[in-house]
């Protein structure tokens, strides 16, 4: 309802096959991959669904993978149509390579240190005992898509690359304040302008409690 009548958002997760002679598709891949090759801090872009856009999290394996190894990347840029990549910097030779360090930083301790998830991210006192295991392989994709072990909350739960169980999640999320002054002025901008009422924002009766902050 905000896409299509308030125009207030976007679209969300929404997995898109790519073409690789599609000049709109050529774009996204290669703006999504110049946004992390031209970053200097890691800790500032993060790996998502939406970044590149609409990404499946399959796709993560083949993604690091491009990020790491330019031999890779520069023979996906042969598929590309060249005429699409007119000023791009893949084209004109980008060469930076991510380290399995910064790899981490951007699918790991970046997001947990963004969302503010104390016990995410990490491997020191207190963590949440998340941790996964690869076996070193020249196929860097490989590597990504068959972990060795994945332990979560200190469960074992892929061993050998095998699925072993697959215990229940809980929702994060934190609940920072706000100031209360502001809500008068916001309820009546949506009164206003807005076909949908404010009351139905909030997000209530949420399971997990929220973290500490």
């Amino acid at each position: 309802m905000n896409l299509d009548i308030e125009l207030e958002t976007g679209c969300g997760i929404v997995p898109i096959v790519y073409k690789d002679k599609a000049a709109v598709s050529a774009l996204q891949w290669a703006i999504g991959l110049e946004l992390f090759l031209l970053s200097q801090d890691p800790w500032r872009v993060i790996l998502s669904t939406d970044h590149p856009n609409g990404g499946s999290f399959l796709s993560y394996p083949a993604l690091i993978q491009l990020l790491m190894d330019r031999s890779v990347r520069d023979e996906r840029l042969k598929q590309v149509n060249p005429k699409l990549l007119a000023g791009s910097a893949l084209a004109d030779g980008l060469s930076r390579e991510y380290t399995l360090n910064e790899i981490a930083i951007i699918t790991r301790a970046g997001p947990a240190r963004l969302l503010g998830l104390k016990h995410k991210g990490h491997l020191g006192v207190r963590a949440d005992a998340d941790v996964t295991v690869y076996s070193r392989d020249s196929d860097i994709a490989r590597m990504f898509a068959s972990p060795r072990f994945v332990l979560k909350g200190g469960t074992l739960i892929v061993e050998e690359a095998q699925l072993r169980r697959a215990p229940a999640g809980r929702r994060l999320r934190l609940a920072p304040g706000y100031d209360d002054s502001l809500l008068p002025d916001l309820r009546g901008y949506f009164e206003s302008y807005s076909t949908v009422s404010f009351a139905n924002y909030p997000v209530q009766d949420l399971r997990d409690d929220p973290l500490p902050l």
